[in-house]
């Protein structure tokens, strides 16, 4: 359906002012509704929107021509700072690459610790301005030229094994420490100076915890829940990496949640690109073989093969205390193993503990882990403890706007979708144990898309444990090992890329689906993710409102609503695309970020049907990724605000207020990420089909700079990670 202002008021109870949001999800903020600090004049922005200030007739002549701008543009009165780039010192290690989600726990007025997720390396730019930024070189020339010369053709090696002493080992494993060295997470500490600007402290807390830690420091992550008995086992059906329970790093981490007793939450993503993602019926990895190392002009990945790592002990949520100096992370195994993209937490006193988290990958889930045991105080760090015991849940969404949590149990019943209720019409399954064994088929999967192969599916399994092998405990632990694929057989609901999940003051959970369209893993159902006149598949996204029944953190029921739908405002959507990272502020407004494939931004649009009449794609128009606001009260409710656009290639994540809602911290991603560095100012010119608001076609020329140099902006300079800070200007 089109989510117009009017539905969005009605769907909010009403009243807009009569829902309180608070956000757990960005820094650590919980305070009474007042007079908002960031208020603004919306930016201008490359397609018309109804909150542009500018009347249909008015958009054709204002918009006939834009320029996209490589940096952070912000409102008049508005400024920003930056705080620490990719390769700034950071206790014993240095700033890693791509950060990501943000969470300021404070320590005072103006000063704290911020927590910061350095989620993945972006090959081109990496390995292009590596030796400019760190000041050493890699072997990337001899490693791609011996993987040229492989006997297979292709420009990956089973590096794991490669003989110790083999020159193009250590040449592989130097390369992988320092990709790896640039994930995972840190800890650095800020405060606010009396003139009004940030600076680092440099506390004796800061540290770095890497893809690597572990491996030469002996700092090995932690693990709490029924996963710890398949990493202890010494033999199984698939690869042990004889470590038992300690984990060497953490890698892929993408967006988070913070706790209200002054812990972080760092959530493993797309783990799948180090690491080899699936798993034997006894929860025990894929061989390391499954995933090569692989090296090339455009792609680095594979970089845990030539280290050994167990596939199984990635892909978690990953808990820190930013205080304790000596704490580099546990991994909760409750909580599941697939793509967190985010953690939403629901902490009350005298009520189980609710967390709530996505698998960010099409045809994901929804997933919510309840504790068995009940909150006494929300801000007792011994909390922590309530994570080692309770249930894992995905969600199942009906079309009349219903839904109920499914157990990932062993005795859940198997009933899987029916492929023909899905985009793409393809549903992947977990095989029998025996099959597995007998075929030695690591990471094989059942890829079903035709709905009378689920019948015989669910002829064969009656229960999950049916799929799964190994004693009562080991059991529950390959489950939650390989939840997204028992997700899929227990009928959990396909989703659209799930993003960001965030739990407002009340209990209302909100979701962020980034977009709609399958890909050759899934898709989401077509009954429930639809566009604004019905369209399926649908790319743009939606924001979804999910409220438990009763008010009940422990519900097994549910209600939900779309609040806000991606796409063009002539198409009866908001005017962004693929919405991410949510921010609820202290009034109850929803900040968002978007995060658009980097290969699709700004890609010109000169038709709006292809070749055999069908609707173009057309993510191209909505420009670079950017932030946005919509107000939930007063006479603005319900309406989408351009806040801010970032650098060319980029994605803005992780937006995070201070408690007094003063300055706002973000993460600008990957800038330059599919050309690298901006040479010699060079820009192209592209045309796009634009609509004004009320559907009328006009074409756009379009100035568009072909890489990035943020962010010193200067001519040719490196484009770097950063975190920055945004203020109000002194005068303003």
């Amino acid at each position: 359906m089109s989510i117009t202002r009017r539905h969005f008021l009605l769907l909010m109870g009403g009243s807009a002012s009569a829902v309180a949001l608070n956000s757990l999800g960005g820094c650590n903020v919980k305070l009474p509704s007042q007079k908002p600090e960031f208020t603004f004049q919306p930016i201008k922005g490359p397609i018309p929107l109804l909150t542009d200030g500018f009347k249909p007739e008015q958009q054709k002549e204002q918009y006939s021509t834009y320029e996209v701008i490589d940096d952070l543009v912000l409102p008049e009165g508005y400024q920003y700072q930056i705080i620490a780039a990719w390769g700034d010192k950071v206790g014993d290690s240095r700033f890693g690459y791509n950060n990501d989600y943000l969470s300021l726990i404070s320590t005072g007025e103006n000063e704290g610790f911020l927590s910061v997720n350095f989620e993945y390396i972006s090959a081109i730019p990496w390995m292009q301005t590596y030796e400019q930024v760190i000041g050493k070189p890699l072997p990337f020339a001899q490693v791609k030229t011996a993987l040229q010369n492989n006997s297979s053709g292709k420009n990956e090696i089973n590096a794991f094994a490669l003989a110790d002493n083999d020159p193009i080992k250590a040449q592989i494993t130097e390369i992988c420490q320092e990709a790896l060295l640039d994930q995972g997470l840190g800890v650095i500490s800020v405060r606010k100076t009396a003139d009004g600007r940030w600076e680092r402290t440099n506390s004796p807390a800061d540290r770095r915890i890497s893809g690597i830690s572990g491996l030469n420091d002996g700092k090995y992550l932690k693990a709490t829940g029924p996963a710890v008995a398949v990493f202890r086992k010494q033999q199984g059906q698939g690869y042990i990496d004889q470590l038992g329970d300690r984990i060497i790093g953490t890698f892929g981490n993408c967006a988070g949640g913070t706790t209200p007793w002054g812990t972080v939450l760092s959530a493993e993503e797309n783990f799948q690109t180090q690491v080899p993602e699936a798993v034997y019926p006894d929860g025990t990895s894929s061989d390391p073989s499954k995933l090569p190392f692989a090296l090339g002009d455009e792609e680095l990945y594979g970089q845990g093969n030539v280290f050994g790592l167990a596939g199984n002990k990635y892909g978690w949520i990953v808990e820190i205390d930013p205080a304790n100096p000596n704490d580099y992370g546990t991994k909760h195994t409750w909580l599941g193993r697939y793509r967190h993209e985010a953690v939403g937490v629901r902490v009350e006193a005298g009520k189980p503990l609710a967390f709530y988290s996505g698998c960010d990958r099409r045809g994901g889930h929804i997933y919510k882990f309840v504790s068995r045991d009940k909150v006494q105080d929300p801000k007792n760090k011994a909390n922590s403890q309530l994570l080692t015991q309770g249930t894992l849940y995905a969600a199942k969404f009906n079309s009349d706007g219903t839904g109920r949590w499914i157990p990932l149990t062993a005795d859940t019943p198997v009933d899987p979708d029916l492929p023909s209720n899905i985009a793409g019409n393809l549903i992947l399954l977990p095989k029998s144990p025996q099959a597995k064994t007998t075929q030695k088929a690591e990471g094989d999967y059942l890829a079903i898309s035709k709905d009378q192969e689920i019948t015989k599916y669910k002829q064969k399994f009656k229960n999950l444990g049916d799929l799964y092998s190994g004693n009562t405990e080991e059991k529950q632990g390959a489950i939650l090992i390989d939840a997204h694929y028992a997700a899929n057989a227990v009928g959990a609901t396909c989703t659209g890329r799930p993003e960001d999940t965030e739990v407002a003051a009340n209990g209302d959970l909100y979701i962020s689906f980034s977009s709609g369209s399958p890909d050759q893993e899934g898709g989401p159902d077509v009954r429930v993710f639809k566009g604004p006149k019905g369209e399926t598949p649908y790319e743009y996204g939606w924001v979804m409102r999910l409220t438990e029944d009763s008010n009940d953190p422990a519900a097994v029921t549910f209600r939900w609503q779309m609040l806000a739908t991606g796409g063009e405002p002539a198409a009866g959507a908001m005017g962004f695309a693929n919405p991410d990272n949510l921010l609820l502020d202290k009034n109850g407004n929803i900040w968002m970020v978007t995060d658009m494939s980097t290969g699709k931004m700004n890609q010109s649009v000169k038709n709006r049907t292809d070749s055999n009449g069908k609707a173009a794609a057309i993510s191209g128009l909505f420009g670079n990724n950017a932030i946005w606001l919509i107000p939930t009260q007063g006479d603005d409710a319900g309406k989408a605000f351009l806040f801010a656009t970032g650098p060319v290639e980029c994605e803005i994540t992780g937006p995070c207020f201070t408690v007094d809602e003063k300055s706002m911290f973000i993460s600008i991603q990957h800038p330059g990420e599919a050309n690298g560095i901006r040479k010699n100012q060079v820009q192209e010119s592209r045309e796009f089909l634009l609509m004004t608001t009320t559907g009328e076609e006009f074409l756009q020329t379009r100035q568009v700079p072909i890489g990035s140099n943020w962010p010193t902006k200067s001519a040719d300079a490196p484009p770097k990670p950063a975190v920055v800070v945004v203020t109000k200007t002194s005068s303003s």
